[in-house]
């Protein structure tokens, strides 16, 4: 091809365009060719303005703070010219519609937990995590690796959405109780607030489980409305204060051991991106991700210290409550599998990635932790 040739098609392609309703224009400037003259410089950066709207409050800073990382990140790496401003739950839509607002196209961009969403489809939930599932590094590895995130990707086309893992809580505590909880047969008739699958399992164990929005849990437990609530770890349950109305602290969080947050960006957003901001979106979801963890494990530790010193008591789940919790999640599982082939596909392919992946980390990594934990 002829120089004076590329150079016109170069330019053509500066051309103003959308991007999810955003809007997005060419930088470049004048194109001369004189001779003699260096070379045209022409740029192709595009200013794009995205809103992300996340399913967590602002003062859930690890969480939250994860898509302002993503957003300061994408703003670094693009100059300024490709800008995401990220709205808390609540302020833009509601927490738990942030699937539903990227599929509308109200916003481009958001960031939530995919178990939220069971109600259009049970199967979302493997893109979060589902009781006695596999840990943060395991989830990781089957989503990004091992072929679980592709399986799942045909489930979220479906709603026009594009979802990338990013973030993890690490395995979760076991929540809240104001009584001591001997074993399963104490959970007859206890009143806690435990969403999700966990509910499920909560409720079959004899529970009477009970959905609460996360402000709204301190004065139920405070009043007796409640009497358990389970809801991440040390560093979150510090900063709701938990630790002020019961006293007991159990562990773990059997129902959440891995769960992975997830960025959804909408179809028709991500196809309008220019293939260098695609991979610079990616990039930037993926580091917000690690940021998460990393800061859940910085302080976590010092938080559960603070905890301790308050004059709560920290306790380990009894065996047969665990074990009775592993059959009804089993019992669960199977019969969703049951009614829908779609969800056995990648229930089966969970499995057996699960039992692999639990098959390889109890061999050194268990008998590392099993030794050097204890021995501090």
């Amino acid at each position: 091809m002829k120089r004076r040739e590329f150079l016109g098609k170069v330019g053509g392609s500066l051309a103003t365009v959308a991007a999810g309703g955003a809007v997005v224009s060419a930088c470049g400037g004048s194109q001369k060719a004189a001779s003699g003259e260096a070379g045209p410089a022409i740029s192709t950066q595009k200013k794009i303005r995205w809103r992300l709207a996340s399913s967590f409050p602002r003062s859930l800073d690890t969480i939250f703070g994860a898509a302002e990382v993503l957003a300061e990140r994408v703003h670094a790496m693009t100059d300024g010219n490709f800008d995401i401003k990220v709205y808390p739950g609540g302020e833009l839509v509601p927490g738990l519609q942030v699937l539903d607002a990227v599929q509308n196209e109200t916003v481009q961009i958001g960031q939530s937990c995919s178990y939220y969403y069971t109600g259009k489809n049970p199967v979302l939930a493997f893109d979060t995590c589902v009781p006695f599932g596999m840990t943060a590094r395991q989830q990781a590895a089957w989503l990004g690796e091992g072929g679980g995130g592709a399986l799942l990707g045909k489930v979220f086309s479906d709603f026009g959405i594009r979802s990338f893992p990013s973030g993890n809580t690490g395995a979760q505590m076991g929540g809240w109780f104001k009584r001591e909880i001997g074993g399963l047969a104490d959970l007859k008739g206890l009143k806690m607030r435990i969403p999700g699958l966990g509910g499920d399992v909560m409720s079959a164990l004899g529970a009477s489980v009970q959905v609460i929005a996360g402000g709204e849990i301190y004065p139920a437990l405070e009043r007796g409305a409640i009497d358990a609530t389970e809801w991440v770890g040390p560093y979150d349950d510090e900063k709701l204060g938990f630790h002020k109305v019961a006293k007991n602290y159990y562990y773990p969080g059997w129902w959440e051991p891995g769960p992975s947050m997830s960025i959804y960006v909408g179809e028709k957003a991500w196809s309008s991106l220019p293939k260098t901001y695609q991979e610079i979106l990616k990039t930037a979801i993926s580091e917000a991700g690690t940021e998460m963890q990393r800061r859940y494990d910085a302080r976590n530790p010092a938080a559960l210290t603070r905890i301790l010193d308050s004059g709560v008591t920290l306790r380990p789940f009894s065996d047969d409550l665990m074990a009775g919790a592993l059959d009804a999640s089993r019992q669960i599982l199977e019969d969703h599998a049951a009614k829908d082939p779609g969800y056995a596909e990648i229930y089966e392919h969970w499995k057996k990635a699960r039992s692999e992946q639990f098959k390889f980390f109890s061999t050194a990594e268990l008998a590392y932790a099993r030794f050097a934990y204890p021995a501090g």
